[in-house]
């Protein structure tokens, strides 16, 4: 490591320890709330993802783009729920449907008229979807997804991709976590057409489905690369076996989703809590005659059981989202909107020389501390993670706030205005940090 290079690491590591100082020193209702919550709660938290150091940012409540905490800070709401959120906090018809819904009362137990409205809604919007069972989140709509894909092959194996995440139980950065549902998995590299194409070849016999997420979302928001993609979806033919697109991210992009803007049918989609209003909700759907398999007026098909499945919360706040709060042509404007924020930030990393990088599509985006192009998670392995730290604290202290990871998920209620300041502050936040950040040799 040259002088320059262990100088640099050291002024890092002090900037850091600063930035957390700071970071706690104006926030000491967050601390004391952690702390008690750490009394009833393993590390004072029931969502792994929210957690930072030196302890996690407590919320009181939100309004249009903004998120206000508990110490009276406020801040754009850039991380927009981790794409469930994509409304904004306060969306008019998201807002008027929950009231009424709640006004006419809940728990009702009964099939109601909402739940074929939402349905007819969904099929409407993304065409694979011919038919469609509604869930409680994306992590059961996978699972049930995926059962549906080896009952209906009657084969074992499940193709998943490194990086990708389907959910708490189906998570597959590293080696995978022991937590993980236990089927018979195997794991391909993202956007390795030649290597992917073998691997379904020597498994063809056994192997039940694909799912892939049509851009690796958790794990820093990757495309897929769309000759990766139209393998799959000839290969999964070709074989027998069932490809299914997780789009409880990407269903957001664009007017019908990543799959038709891709121009590809998947044999299945799966979607996550924005088609419910930003409530508890997922859905599986696809092919009619594989949705078939759980109709209950024909015999020997399977059960598919869930006291919430058409709580009348989601299906309100869905019926809401699809025809009012995120029409298609909100979804194309949003998308549009993105792509131009990242174009913005990568500008924004070139001028000044840095290494830093934003990948993603749309609306969606992550800021890595390295050169680009990014095409799989081994491509922001070697990312040094205090620099994405300090990079969140320091915006924070600004007035923004973003994922720790420097994942970014705009709503519609984010403005332009808004973005420009998000752009200038980072602008800001770049010039400040610049001696800490390597040089990037474009």
């Amino acid at each position: 490591m040259s002088d320059d290079a262990v100088m640099r690491n050291s002024s890092l590591d002090q900037s850091l320890e600063d930035a957390r100082r700071i970071y706690a020193r104006g926030r000491p209702n967050s601390q004391r709330i952690h702390e008690e919550a750490c009394q009833s709660m393993p590390g004072g938290n029931t969502r792994t993802v929210l957690y930072h150091g030196p302890f996690p940012l407590r919320a009181e409540g939100g309004k249009g783009a903004f998120l206000t905490d508990v110490d009276g800070h406020d801040y754009l709401n850039l991380l927009g729920e981790y794409t469930a959120g994509v409304f904004g906090h306060t969306d008019p018809a998201i807002v008027s449907a929950l009231k009424k819904t709640l006004d006419g009362g809940i728990n009702l137990g009964a099939h109601n008229s909402s739940e074929a409205r939402l349905a007819a809604l969904v099929t409407e919007r993304f065409p694979a979807i011919e038919k469609v069972r509604f869930t409680n989140s994306g992590t059961e709509a996978n699972l049930m997804a995926l059962s549906t894909a080896r009952y209906v092959t009657g084969r074992s194996d499940v193709m998943v991709f490194k990086g990708g995440y389907h959910g708490g139980v189906f998570y597959f950065g590293g080696d995978g976590l022991p937590i993980n549902a236990p089927f018979p998995f195997v794991v391909a590299r993202y956007n390795d057409t030649e290597g992917t194409r073998d691997l379904i070849a020597a498994h063809a016999e056994t192997l039940a489905c694909v799912i892939v997420e049509p851009m690796l979302g958790s794990s820093g928001c990757i495309p897929g690369k769309p000759e990766f993609l139209e393998m799959l979806r000839r290969e999964t033919e070709r074989v027998g076996a069932l490809l299914i697109f997780d789009e409880v991210m990407t269903s957001r992009f664009g007017r019908h989703g990543a799959s038709h803007m891709l121009g590809i049918r998947p044999d299945m989609i799966t979607l996550g809590k924005w088609v419910g209003g930003g409530m508890s909700f997922g859905a599986f759907g696809g092919n009619a005659a594989i949705m078939d398999v759980y109709d209950p007026t024909r015999p020997g098909t399977l059960p598919h059981a869930g006291t919430f499945n058409n709580n009348v919360l989601s299906m309100n706040g869905g019926i809401a989202a699809l025809s009012e709060a995120f029409t298609s042509d909100r979804a194309e404007t949003l998308h549009a909107r993105g792509e131009r924020t990242r174009n913005r930030l990568n500008e924004l990393f070139e001028r000044h020389g840095v290494t830093l990088f934003a990948s993603g599509s749309g609306s969606l985006m992550n800021i890595h501390p390295v050169r680009g192009p990014v095409n799989t998670v081994d491509d922001i392995a070697d990312g040094d993670d205090r620099i994405k730290e300090l990079l969140f604290l320091d915006l924070l202290e600004r007035g923004f706030y973003i994922a720790r990871r420097g994942f970014i998920a705009l709503s519609q209620a984010v403005t332009e205005d808004d973005l420009d300041r998000f752009v200038s502050a980072l602008d800001d936040v770049v010039t400040v940090r610049k001696s800490l950040l390597p040089k990037a040799d474009f």
